[in-house]
């Protein structure tokens, strides 16, 4: 069940203009998937429908300052790498999100979105990685998860598990199966912090000689949960 302050997608600010919200631009290492480690530009857009019960952004879930999006491509742009994340809170609530990944795309970057897994990712720019969540029974959002996005999915993205419990382990285990993930992409799998530790999880997957990747988010390793990290 949702929880009772959950915005709705109504809620979520829309502009007639060819702008977005956002909360914040900045340099740091990836910390996860499959570009784990590059210099990587981040663009955290503001909002999100969801109140998963492990968040880490909710900063994001509100303020923001309004850009044009022609203005933040110059802004990633100016940091002199080539690899930017489009992130949030959840950056498809935003309609014109998809405009700003194919400029982004089309200035020659190498553009991951990281998605909620409860909106539509078709319209998503095909050059863009889509790392895209399955939202577990103990995230509190599980009602949420689009399952008409997995056929949708290529070689190209990831699917992620937060695995905040055994239960939660389980469930994405017959999920695999299910559902054939590992046949249609890299599925990856982290630890909830300090609801399932990272040597615990890492065991489980090793034993069930699981077709998934571990992670750890590495800038929580490094930064612990600093926003602009």
């Amino acid at each position: 069940m949702n929880s009772p302050s959950a915005a709705v997608p109504s809620e979520i600010v829309q502009s007639p203009l060819p702008r977005l919200k956002i909360t914040e631009i900045f340099l740091s290492l990836q910390g996860e998937a499959d570009s784990v480690g590059w210099p990587t530009v981040f663009v955290r857009l503001t909002g999100c429908p969801l109140r998963c019960q492990y968040c880490d952004t909710e900063y994001a879930f509100h303020g923001g300052t309004w850009w044009d999006i022609d203005a933040i491509v110059d802004e990633v742009l100016r940091q002199g790498v080539r690899h930017v994340c489009v992130t949030g809170g959840e950056p498809l609530a935003q309609k014109r999100c998809v405009i700003l990944l194919q400029k982004l795309c089309d200035a020659g970057l190498e553009v991951s979105l990281e998605t909620s897994g409860a909106l539509d990712i078709a319209e998503v720019d095909p050059r863009v990685s889509r790392v895209v969540d399955l939202k577990t029974p103990d995230s509190a959002e599980m009602a949420r998860n689009r399952l008409e996005n997995i056929p949708l999915l290529t070689a190209r993205d990831q699917l992620k598990f937060v695995i905040c419990s055994r239960a939660d382990y389980d469930w994405a285990k017959s999920m695999l199966v299910e559902h054939d993930l590992p046949g249609r992409c890299m599925v990856l799998f982290s630890p909830s912090k300090s609801q399932v530790s990272a040597r615990e999880l890492a065991d489980w997957i090793v034993a069930d000689r699981l077709p998934v990747r571990f992670q750890m988010q590495l800038h929580k390793l490094l930064w612990n949960d600093a926003p602009g990290r």
